[in-house]
């Protein structure tokens, strides 16, 4: 039992009495029917109040404060949406169809309810980028010995995935429950890489959406792994990448999803002319519906670099952050488009309030259009910028646990518009991967979902040019 200790305060609010407990070092309201949880100096996680869904766009993060749930491979209870438990289910629910596109997909318990449904005569579809689309309990000593540290690396946590019994080799007990791939295989469910259209591509199959009975459709900035929803092995403070869920119930949105997919699909058949990917696919423009009182807009990448920049991803993102009037917040994986750089800080000298998160291992390359908002010359990262535009001061990284990363790909637009999807800033998101783009237009409820992460993550950043690179450069 932890020791209790209640008092209560001489105040109210709205006719509710707020009662604060001290529980195991954690302070707690009681305030109008929610438990209110504030960090203690210990640094316990801090819980909230849960927030209101929209009926028809429902959104989810694996760090969400005001929830909790138990991990199912580390047993790690731990606040957060269970995000895979989401994906499932929807899959659970499906009654004709599953269309399913994402970069890479490891978990078990996903894999295992997809052939559930395919084995109960409901039509499944699995896309995945070819590098991740060959199962790792497949690889032999010597190509184990070959991969590079990252490689490794990703090898290893697939292995204390797999390995049940903790015993340092995986059996083909194991192997049937535990590697995703074998287990898709092994129930039948069709599947292809980004390689069925007969070439091996310039870029990635980077999608992570699915789409249920053409009705429903579920858009992740995560992969369905274990370090992008749950964590790590090899880092047992992890608690998975920072990432995202959103599905939307509406079958026209659901459609604009399924087009999308069936081009890559084709046929269903390896080597096919029919299968389009990246560059291959025909252009195509934003595709707008209304989702009751809301617009969402998707538009899909790669955009050829014969078409306008402003017809392009980017360049639609660009046009949003040029409507904003009194903020735009960034959590972002990437950030390397300049031309998105130079609309900020132009929307800054606006009035506009700019703030912004990269992930570490990016925020401070050369390359990086976050350092230019920092100050940073881009011809001379050694120097501060004499131009027109000011520093900002509002820009930085997230600390996290070591293992995670900034993994989001979203930006909120004076509190109302949200823009997210599987899209980096990037110039490869734009002209070479498959990639989706969604806005989600005018929507307070939705926003105020991403407002609350990104106020979380703002939380403890560090924010601003390091005083190392203003010396030495980048």
């Amino acid at each position: 039992m932890f020791p209790l200790k209640y008092r209560r305060l001489n105040r109210t609010f709205h006719s509710s009495l707020f009662f604060s407990l001290a529980v195991g070092g954690i302070s707690v309201g009681i305030l109008c029917g929610y438990w209110l949880f504030t960090r203690s100096q210990a640094g316990n996680p801090t819980q909230v109040s849960t927030l209101p869904q929209d009926e028809s766009i429902q959104v989810y993060f694996n760090h969400n404060q005001a929830v909790e749930f138990t991990e199912p491979y580390r047993h790690k209870t731990r606040r957060g949406d269970d995000l895979a438990a989401k994906l499932i289910g929807e899959i659970d629910a499906a009654r004709s169809q599953i269309d399913v596109a994402v970069q890479e997909l490891q978990l078990p318990n996903i894999a295992q309810a997809l052939v559930t449904k395919a084995q109960a005569g409901v039509k499944v579809r699995v896309i995945l980028e070819s590098n991740y689309s060959h199962p790792l309990s497949g690889l032999t000593v010597t190509e184990i010995d070959s991969l590079s540290s990252r490689e490794r690396e990703h090898y290893q946590e697939f292995q204390q995935l797999v390995d049940i019994d903790r015993d340092g080799t995986l059996s083909q007990v194991e192997i049937n429950q535990r590697d995703a791939l074998i287990i898709l295989r092994n129930g039948g469910v069709a599947l292809i890489d980004d390689t069925a259209d007969g070439s091996k591509g310039s870029g990635l199959m980077h999608h992570k959406f699915m789409v249920v009975d053409g009705r429903k459709t579920i858009v992740t900035s995560a992969n369905w792994t274990m370090s992008d929803i749950y964590g790590d092995f090899s880092h047992p403070d992890s608690e998975g990448n920072q990432n995202n869920l959103v599905q939307i119930q509406s079958g026209e949105l659901a459609q604009a999803f399924m087009t999308e997919f069936n081009l890559m699909w084709g046929d269903g058949t390896i080597g096919s002319p029919s299968s389009q990917f990246k560059a291959r696919k025909p252009a195509r423009l934003p595709v707008e519906v209304s989702v009751g009182k809301t617009r969402i807009w998707v538009q899909f990448s790669p955009t050829s670099q014969q078409q306008a920049w402003e017809d392009s991803s980017n360049g639609s993102i660009g046009q949003l952050l040029g409507t904003s009037r009194k903020r735009v917040d960034l959590a972002l994986f990437v950030f390397s488009e300049p031309a998105l750089g130079n609309i900020l800080q132009a929307q800054d000298l606006k009035g506009v309030k700019v703030r912004g998160l990269i992930d570490r291992q990016f925020a401070y390359r050369d390359y990086s259009s976050a350092l230019s908002l920092m100050g940073a010359d881009r011809d001379d990262l050694c120097q501060v910028s004499q131009s027109n535009l000011r520093a900002l001061d509002t820009i930085g990284v997230p600390t996290l646990p070591r293992g995670d990363l900034l993994h989001h790909k979203f930006a909120v637009i004076d509190r109302q518009t949200v823009i997210t999807g599987s899209h980096n800033w990037s110039n490869a998101a734009n002209y070479r991967n498959d990639e989706t783009l969604l806005v989600i237009q005018d929507n307070p409820t939705v926003a105020a979902h991403f407002d609350r992460e990104f106020d979380r993550l703002y939380q403890h950043a560090v924010l601003g040019m390091p005083a190392k690179l203003q010396r030495k450069g980048c």
